[in-house]
């Protein structure tokens, strides 16, 4: 991929004058990996701002919540999704073709109606997207206008808007912790299938030595949408590993 070996490869370890050479221009190290110049450890490492004064450097401005301006975005993507509706209404039959599912027609069919279902996916997804900020409180300044409008939006696609509440936060204040995280857990490396010593032994671990970086992380991809998300979605996989009383969850989420 780069050029700094000479001949456009990855500098091997038979050959240090070139790693040496590419270490202190790219920043890798003797294998070719790419290395940080930042250690958080180092004693003149530069001090990282807090929290509070990344927030503070925000204007306050930006923090100040609408009750027009939310319902606005509602009125909007309820408008489009209407209008998408209708216009398909026009265009699009909800009967299969008499000629049958595979016939021309039939795969015009299927197809239109895969446009339609993408399109108002992508509409649907700014209501549940205004959902969530009610649940985090920046749809209004009343929680309770930003339940009944979320309560009503996550209900007509079909998600606990309640639940979603508890669980979410809880994925806020613990997110990425082994164990106390909500959603979107991440797995330990043994159940990765590495060894204490690191050592690549079976599932993801294998497969990431076999494919390569690249294609493992495009299979990656792949297996959270297609398999991780509905698993996900009921209560099988990527959720909290604790109950409410912080006892091991052994079956489904805490609440």
């Amino acid at each position: 991929m780069g050029s700094g070996a000479g001949s456009g490869g990855r500098a091997s370890a038979s050959s240090p004058a070139s790693v040496s050479a590419v270490a202190s221009h790219h920043k890798v190290d003797a294998e070719g990996h790419w290395v940080s110049s930042y250690n958080p450890l180092s004693a003149d490492a530069p001090k990282l701002p807090t929290k509070a004064e990344v927030k503070a450097s925000i204007p306050s401005h930006l923090f100040e919540r609408s009750y027009v301006h939310s319902m606005l975005y509602v009125l909007r993507d309820t408008v489009l999704a209407g209008g998408w509706v209708y216009a398909t209404s026009l265009c699009v039959d909800t009967n299969i073709p008499s000629e049958g599912l595979l016939s021309l027609q039939g795969l015009l069919w299927f197809s239109l109606w895969n446009v339609y279902a993408f399109w108002m996916g992508t509409i649907l997804t700014g209501h549940w997207v205004l959902a969530h900020e009610c649940g985090h409180g920046a749809f209004s300044p009343s929680q309770n206008f930003n339940d009944f409008w979320g309560y009503i939006m996550h209900t007509a696609l079909l998600v606990p808007y309640h639940g979603w509440q508890f669980s979410h936060a809880k994925h806020h204040r613990r997110t990425n912790n082994l164990v106390d995280g909500e959603s979107h857990v991440p797995s330990t490396g043994i159940e990765n299938g590495l060894t204490e010593h690191g050592e690549r032994e079976s599932f993801y671990a294998v497969l990431h030595e076999a494919m390569g970086d690249g294609a493992f992380a495009v299979f990656q991809i792949w297996t959270h949408l297609v398999i991780g998300w509905p698993l996900y979605l009921m209560g099988m996989a990527s959720t909290g590993r604790l109950n409410y009383d912080g006892t091991p969850a052994e079956d489904f989420l805490d609440h």
